[in-house]
C-alpha cells in the first residue's frame, strides 16, 4: 500500500497507481469519510462519464448537419426536412436520437408529418370523437 504525506495546510498527493484505479482526473472531486476509524475517499462526479464516441471528420460533419435539422425540426415541423440514413445512424451513434425513435427522424416520415400539418391547418382532419364507441360507429355509417 503506498503512503503520503499530509502537508502543511492538510494536503496530501493521492498516489498514481490509486488514482488510475479510481479512475480520478484532475478536478474530479472526492468524498472523504471517516469509517471504523479508518479515512476513505469516495471519488463524486456530477455526471456520470460516458465513453467519448470517435467519430471520422464525415461523421463529424453528418453530426453537426443531423443536429441542424434536428432543431429546425423542433421549431418549425412544417418548413424543415428529415435526416438523410447516414445523419439519422451518426445521431443514434452518439446518443442524440435514441435507436427506437431513428425512423421518425426521416425525411420519408418528416414528409408525412409536413402533409399531415397541413391537413389539420386547412381543417381536412376527421371529427373528434367522445369515445371509442362513437368513432366505430361513425366508420360503419354508409358513405
Amino acid at each position: 500500500m503506498p503512503l503520503t504525506k499530509v502537508g502543511p495546510k492538510h494536503q496530501i498527493t493521492i498516489p498514481k497507481d490509486v488514482f488510475e484505479a479510481l479512475k480520478l482526473e484532475v478536478g474530479d472531486l472526492v468524498e472523504l469519510a471517516v469509517e471504523n476509524g479508518r479515512g476513505v475517499m469516495i471519488p463524486k462526479r456530477a455526471v456520470e462519464k460516458a465513453p467519448a464516441v470517435k467519430l471520422t471528420t464525415r461523421e463529424q460533419q453528418l453530426l453537426k448537419s443531423a443536429k441542424a435539422k434536428m432543431d429546425a425540426i423542433n421549431r418549425d415541423i412544417k418548413s424543415s426536412k428529415g435526416l438523410t440514413d447516414a445523419e439519422t445512424a451518426v445521431a443514434q451513434k452518439v446518443g442524440l436520437i435514441d435507436p427506437d425513435q431513428r425512423w421518425w427522424w426521416t425525411e420519408d416520415w418528416q414528409k408525412g408529418e409536413r402533409e399531415a400539418q397541413q391537413d389539420i391547418e386547412a381543417g381536412r382532419v376527421s371529427k373528434v370523437y367522445e369515445t371509442i364507441t362513437d368513432a366505430l360507429a361513425d366508420l360503419k355509417k354508409p358513405l
